[in-house]
């Protein structure tokens, strides 16, 4: 049994050297993005709705475009932006796929209610200028929240629905009752009725759908635990779902292979 929720869902202090990561990720980020750039396949800072949190990154493949993955980064909803994160389109737009990135109002200028319909504006700006089939991944927080657009009652409009290929969400959260019992929640402001509505694992997926649910297997429990659960409740509602957890991956790294077009998780996400 958990007595310490804030444990339960702490990952820096159990990943040596946590704290390299966010440099690194932005050094990796910005060497793609000045790629791109040169290449002139990239369409950055494009604006999805009114706010400066309310941007994207588009990139593109070398040549026509066989869909649009969006990615969705994490945080714990309070964290972070578009920014460190570029070179994770990399694998996707390697296999021939366009690439979104957005950022978002962070909690709590935004409950997570709202971050949700920010990310369905995101995706349907990005989808307007992409065509063909969308697949939607994200990190964490961004696994929550790409799970909520495969939500029967989630906010995605009709066409992008209809245009959804598969959802892979990463170490996402899929229950969000138990953060109540976290300090996060004095950041997030969650009361039982928001987060039952927000939880993807109380929700009933979309007719038809695919979700792959990725997890690194030295990552909390509590992270093994959720992917497990949106995979087994999600089969019971009649979506086609896996759980797969990355050998040697803890809760920072285990995304690290979306920047490689060759990777399995790349090879998932965008075949």
């Amino acid at each position: 049994m958990i007595s310490d929720w804030d444990d339960a869902y702490a990952n820096a202090p159990h990943i040596a050297e946590a704290d390299m990561f966010p440099s690194l990720w932005a050094a990796r980020a910005a060497e793609f993005v000045a790629e791109r750039r040169e290449a002139r396949r990239a369409a950055m800072d494009l604006a999805y709705g009114e706010g400066e949190r309310r941007r994207l990154d588009l990139f593109l493949p070398d040549g026509a475009s066989k869909g649009l993955v969006v990615f969705v980064h994490g945080g714990y909803w309070m964290r972070f932006d578009k920014s460190l994160w570029s070179h994770l389109a990399a694998g996707a737009v390697g296999r021939g796929w366009a690439a979104a990135i957005p950022s978002y109002t962070l909690a709590p200028a935004a409950r997570i209610r709202d971050i949700t319909l920010e990310i369905a504006a995101a995706i349907t700006f990005a989808a307007g200028r992409v065509a063909g089939p969308i697949v939607l991944t994200g990190h964490s927080a961004g696994g929550h929240l790409v799970a909520r657009m495969a939500c029967l009652d989630g906010p995605l409009a009709a066409a992008e629905r209809r245009r959804l290929a598969r959802v892979a969400p990463i170490s996402g959260l899929f229950d969000l009752r138990p953060l109540m019992k976290t300090k996060l929640n004095e950041t997030l402001g969650l009361d039982e009725a928001e987060a039952i509505a927000e939880s993807p694992a109380l929700a009933r997926p979309l007719a038809g759908l695919s979700l792959i649910a990725w997890v690194g297997a030295d990552e909390r429990p509590e992270f093994l635990r959720q992917s497990e659960l949106i995979a087994n409740v999600w089969t019971g509602l009649g979506a086609a779902t896996r759980c797969i957890r990355q050998s040697g991956c803890n809760h920072y790294d285990v995304i690290a292979d979306l920047s490689d077009a060759d990777s399995a998780m790349t090879a998932c996400v965008a075949p």
